[in-house]
C-alpha cells in the first residue's frame, strides 16, 4: 500500500463507518423515543402505505361504533315512546269493549267518549314532542335515515320511523256497498251473487293476486274466496238491518247466517227476539222508544225473513247509521245481502270488475284512531277494528326497531374485533420492538465509538512520510 498524504483512505473508511454507525444509533434513539418503527416514508415506504390505510380503517370504524350506538340509542327512544303509545291504545280498545256493551247508556258512551277524546290528544302530542338531539322521531318527519356503521362509504344500516300520531294510524278500509253487496232489500229468499265480478284484482301489503271470479258466489262465500288469495288484505262481511212493527201477530222466520229464529215464539216482543239474537254472538239493540230494533252481524251473507209469514213486520238496510230501503215481511221472503268489508294496516287497492261490490274507487282509506267514536255500539264496534290495526302498526315498528337495535349490536360487536385485529396486524408493521431496537442501539453506539478510536489512529498514518523526509 502506498503511502500518500493528499489522500488518507483509511481515514475515509473509518469516516464512512462513523458516519453509518451514528446515523443507525439516531435512527434508534428516534424509534425508541417514539414507539414506532416507521417515523417517515424512508423508515419503510410500503409499510407506511400500508399501516395509513389500516390507520383509516381502524379511525373509520371507531367513527362506526359511535355511530351504531347513536342509532341504538334512537331506535331505544323511538320505542318506548312507542310503547307508552301502545299502552293508551290498549285503554281507548278497553273503552270501546265497555262502550260496546248493551248495558251502557247514552249518557254513559258519552262519558266514555271524552276519555276517549283526551287519549287522542295524549297520542298525538307524543308523537309531535318525541325528539333525539332536536330531531323529531314519530311525527312522520324522520323518514328512513341511514347510520353509517362501516369504515368505507356506503357501509350504513337503514332506520325508518313512521308517524304514530292518531290522525296517521288505524286501519286502511273500502267498503263494498256497492250494486249487489250491501245494496237495498231485494225480494226472494236467496243471497245475491256479484254477478259480472269476475276480474277481481287485490293488491295489498303481501302482494297482488290474479284476477278471480267471485260472480256466482254470496258475500260469505266471495269474502272466503278472496280471503285466500293472501294479499294481506282482511275481507270481511257484515249484515246491519232494522226491524220494526213487530207484533204478535208476525209469524215466519228470521235468519241471521245460519242462524234462525222462530219470529212466532217471541209473541212481538222485540226486547226478547233481541236477547235471543245476541246470545249467538249477533249484535242485537233494541230502542223501546221507536219500537226498533237494529242488529248487526259480521261474516254471515246477509239476513232474510223467510215466509210463510203474516203481520207487518218490516226489515230495513242500515248504512253507517242511515236506515235504507224497507220491506214487508209477509210479501214471502225478504233478504238483505250483506257488504264486502275490505281491510288492512297498509293501503292496497281493489281493481277490476268492481262494480258489484264497491263504488268507493280503487284505493282505501285510511280509518284514524282520531276519527273513532264509542259514543254508539256501532262506533264502538268499529273503533275496535281500527285500534287493533294501529295497534299492529305500530308493534309491527317496534319489531323493526328491535331488530334494528339487535342487527347494530352484533355489528358493534364484529367492528370491535376487527379493529382489534387490525390494530394488532398494524402494530407489527408500525410500532417498534424495543427489546430488538434496544440491542441494535447498543450495537450501533459501541461501532461508533470503536469508529471513532479508528479514525483518530487512521488520522495519524500521513505522519509516516515525515520519517522518510527526515
Amino acid at each position: 500500500m502506498a503511502i500518500s498524504v493528499n489522500t488518507n483512505v483509511t481515514s475515509m473508511k473509518a469516516q464512512g463507518n462513523l458516519n453509518n454507525a451514528q446515523s443507525s444509533t439516531a435512527t434508534s434513539m428516534e424509534r425508541l423515543a417514539s414507539g414506532l418503527r416507521i417515523n417517515s416514508a424512508k423508515d419503510d415506504a410500503a409499510g407506511l402505505q400500508i399501516s395509513n390505510r389500516m390507520t383509516s380503517q381502524i379511525n373509520g370504524i371507531g367513527v362506526a361504533i359511535r355511530n351504531a350506538n347513536d342509532g341504538i340509542s334512537i331506535s331505544q327512544t323511538a320505542e318506548g315512546a312507542m310503547g307508552e303509545s301502545t299502552n293508551i291504545l290498549q285503554r281507548m280498545r278497553d273503552l270501546s269493549l265497555q262502550s260496546a256493551n248493551g248495558s251502557n247508556s247514552e249518557e254513559d258512551r258519552t262519558s266514555m267518549q271524552k276519555e276517549i277524546s283526551s287519549l287522542q290528544t295524549e297520542l298525538t302530542r307524543i308523537a309531535d314532542t318525541t325528539s333525539f338531539g332536536g330531531q323529531k322521531l314519530l311525527d312522520g318527519s324522520y323518514g328512513t335515515q341511514k347510520f353509517q356503521v362501516g369504515s368505507n362509504a356506503n357501509e350504513t344500516i337503514s332506520i325508518s320511523i313512521g308517524d304514530i300520531s292518531a290522525n296517521a294510524i288505524g286501519q286502511n278500509q273500502m267498503t263494498g256497498a256497492g250494486t249487489v253487496f250491501g245494496a237495498a232489500a231485494a225480494a226472494g229468499t236467496a243471497y245475491t251473487a256479484a254477478t259480472g265480478a269476475s276480474d277481481i284484482v287485490l293488491s295489498g301489503p303481501d302482494g297482488t293476486s290474479v284476477a278471480t271470479d267471485i260472480s256466482a258466489l254470496d258475500a260469505k262465500a266471495a269474502a272466503e274466496a278472496l280471503n285466500a288469495l293472501g294479499t294481506g288484505v282482511d275481507v270481511s262481511t257484515k249484515a246491519s238491518v232494522q226491524l220494526a212493527g213487530f207484533t204478535a201477530a208476525d209469524t215466519g222466520t228470521l235468519e241471521i247466517g245460519t242462524d234462525s229464529y222462530d219470529l212466532s215464539k217471541f209473541n212481538g216482543s222485540m226486547a226478547d227476539l233481541a236477547t235471543a239474537i245476541g246470545k249467538d254472538g249477533h249484535t242485537a239493540t233494541y230502542d223501546s222508544d221507536s219500537g226498533t230494533l237494529n242488529i248487526s252481524a259480521d261474516d254471515v251473507a246477509g239476513v232474510k225473513a223467510v215466509g210463510p209469514a203474516t203481520g207487518t213486520m218490516t226489515m230495513a238496510t242500515v248504512s253507517d247509521g242511515v236506515v235504507g230501503a224497507t220491506d214487508v215481511v209477509d210479501v214471502g221472503g225478504v233478504v238483505v245481502n250483506a257488504e264486502l268489508k275490505f281491510a288492512s294496516s297498509d293501503a292496497f287497492t281493489v281493481t277490476g270488475t268492481t262494480a258489484a261490490i264497491t263504488t268507493a274507487g280503487g284505493a282505501s282509506a285510511l280509518s284514524t284512531v282520531k276519527d273513532i267514536n264509542i259514543g254508539t255500539a256501532d262506533g264502538a264496534q268499529d273503533a275496535i277494528a281500527v285500534i287493533d290495526a294501529a295497534l299492529a302498526g305500530i308493534d309491527s315498528q317496534r319489531a323493526d326497531l328491535g331488530a334494528s337495535q339487535n342487527r347494530m349490536s352484533f355489528t358493534i360487536s364484529n367492528l370491535s374485533n376487527i379493529q382489534n385485529n387490525v390494530s394488532d396486524a398494524r402494530s407489527r408493521i408500525q410500532d417498534v420492538d424495543f427489546a430488538s431496537e434496544s440491542a441494535e442501539l447498543s450495537k450501533q453506539q459501541i461501532l461508533s465509538q470503536a469508529s471513532s478510536s479508528m479514525l483518530a489512529q487512521a488520522n495519524q498514518l500521513p505522519q509516516v512520510a515525515l520519517s522518510l523526509l527526515g
